[in-house]
């Protein structure tokens, strides 16, 4: 029988190898299919969708976090929203932020009974930038993780290499992912029959590469349950590293539930704003995520309406936060069970990215002047820019997009009665905020 369910189509890849200009080559070649587009981007300004050429399609936007972290709840979200109204488009392309190892995007799709039900896998596209892909091989587990987990490779930007440096290029990935189909490229320029129909998303492939590929991951490394009387108790927490935590409250008459069973459920709130609460503030025990003002130590007051169970999920373990739950006597409160999670996902934390947003119109002598002495000292930490620019004398915006130490711009739309801004992200190791945003203020006209 023919498989019913709508089919997604997952675009991966390195920063800058690619991924939006085959977006926007599926969105404007005339294949004949209504698609709906997800796209999720490293950063603080969402950038891409700007980037994105204007079409019927519906572009839906996540730029809070990294897909394969907090945001999957968010993806999760999108997607039933689509599947309820399914006749409006044929298909789904989803756009992994750059920092995304895929799996986890991957794995949505076949351990969410409700995603599983509605949509079909149809690949996952890695995009491989010729140019500057020996710089993250061996050194950045999501570009290694991009590579294993792709149905076809993309070698993108192959003109930027000779056709020795391509066939080693093309053997090296071979050697990573026997199973994938290797197609080099300019611009992106591959067959689109090759890229939206795939056949299917090789999961034997994908537990082999990652065993536990079926297990869900979560954002939360500890969860346990305390069993409470009502009344009022004291959550005290200590300095620690990112401090957003989720509560569920589970009334005594309620059928006892696994600290498990709770996970995914609880899992969504984490891709939502949290409530921030700080020292001596009051929290009431229900179906919440809250984020911890951890400046210093600081003690809350829980408040158990009802004799049940409160499910605590951390995003660290408890010895990290040195978390203790007391009652009105000083008394410890123990889970009555716990569980630590799988969180094997980590990023490089000296990885990060700035974003400003101006109105005004860049000098465009200055700005060159100024871009070419950053690109020659700051180069080889600067993985991607890109942004929307307002050059004077100019009427349309100008398209900005760089790659280490390339770079290029393309005229954009008018601006027309819009008044001009400037949009810009830098994503890279040891970004200095300060220094980039007054330099840009400094081409001002």
């Amino acid at each position: 029988m023919t498989d019913q369910r709508i089919p997604v189509t997952v675009l991966t890849g390195f920063l800058g190898s690619g991924k939006t200009t085959l977006l926007n080559r599926i969105l404007t070649e005339k294949h004949g299919q209504r698609i709906a587009v997800i796209e999720n981007e490293f950063g603080e300004v969402g950038i891409d969708q700007d980037l994105v050429i204007n079409a019927d399609e519906e572009i839906f936007e996540m730029n809070n976090g990294c897909i394969c972290c907090t945001v999957r709840g968010d993806l999760i979200r999108i997607l039933g929203n689509l599947a309820r109204r399914r006749d409006k488009f044929d298909r789904i392309v989803l756009e992994t932020t750059g920092m995304a190892d895929p799996g986890p995007v991957a794995q949505t799709f076949f351990v969410d009974d409700d995603i599983k039900d509605e949509f079909c896998l149809d690949g996952i596209i890695t995009l491989v930038d010729a140019g500057h892909i020996e710089q993250h091989i061996g050194s950045s587990t999501e570009v290694m993780a991009q590579i294993a987990f792709a149905d076809l490779i993309v070698l993108n930007k192959s003109d930027l290499v000779n056709s020795t440096t391509l066939a080693s290029l093309t053997g090296r990935l071979r050697d990573m992912n026997r199973m994938a189909q290797i197609l080099p490229a300019n611009m992106a320029n591959v067959p689109l029959e090759k890229v939206l129909d795939v056949g299917g998303f090789n999961l034997d492939r994908a537990l082999d590469t990652n065993p536990a590929f079926l297990e869900p991951e979560y954002p939360f490394e500890w969860g346990g349950i305390f069993r409470l009387k009502a009344g009022d108790y004291i959550l005290a927490v200590d300095t620690g590293p990112d401090p957003d935590m989720s509560a569920i409250w589970i009334d005594a008459g309620q059928p006892q539930v696994e600290l498990t069973e709770l996970a995914e459920h609880v899992f969504r709130h984490f891709s939502h704003a949290a409530h921030p609460v700080g020292n001596a503030d009051l929290i009431t025990a229900s179906d919440t995520h809250w984020k911890l003002q951890l400046a210093s130590p600081i003690a809350l007051t829980l408040q158990a309406p009802r004799d049940g169970c409160f499910a605590l999920f951390t995003q660290h373990t408890p010895e990290e936060f040195d978390i203790r739950l007391y009652d009105i006597n000083d008394q410890l409160c123990e889970p009555v069970t716990a569980h630590y999670f799988n969180a094997n996902h980590t990023h490089d934390d000296e990885v990060s990215s700035v974003a400003f947003e101006f109105e005004g119109t860049l000098d465009p002598e200055k700005f060159n002047t100024w871009l070419s002495f950053l690109l020659r000292t700051d180069g080889a930490d600067l993985f991607r820019m890109k942004g929307i620019l307002a050059i004077t004398g100019d009427d349309r915006r100008t398209v900005f997009q760089g790659v280490h130490m390339l770079f290029d711009n393309q005229p954009g739309a008018a601006w027309g009665d819009e008044t001009p801004y400037n949009r810009l992200v830098f994503i890279g190791r040891n970004l200095n905020r300060d220094y980039l945003e007054g330099a840009l203020k400094q081409c001002l006209s």
